[in-house]
């Protein structure tokens, strides 16, 4: 919050919500814990949103083969072992043929 404009508030709270509030944040400490757990909320809130637009972005009929945990576990396997590195000296010769 440093250097960040800011505005005050009025908020009502529960009064037990209050009273454990107290018993875990100091004096001085409420308002920043306030705003961090209202931020973290926001960005869950945020992602569910995403998460929902999103819907749609894999369809189970277009990777049938993937259906299952043991077919993604397969699947990640293979990629695995499929990827070999690179010698230093193809990189290399990779890189002059493109610049």
């Amino acid at each position: 919050m440093t250097g960040e404009a800011t505005r005050r508030i009025n908020v009502t709270l529960p009064v037990d919500l209050l009273q454990e509030l107290k018993r875990h944040t100091g004096r001085r400490e409420r308002n920043r814990f306030i705003v961090e757990a209202t931020e973290k909320e926001l960005r869950r809130r945020k992602l569910l949103v995403a998460l929902a637009d999103s819907a749609g972005a894999w369809s189970e009929e277009d990777h049938p083969d993937l259906s299952s945990a043991d077919d993604v576990e397969r699947y990640v396997r293979e990629m695995r072992e499929s990827w070999e590195p690179r010698p230093w000296e193809d990189m290399a010769a990779g890189a002059d043929a493109n610049g």
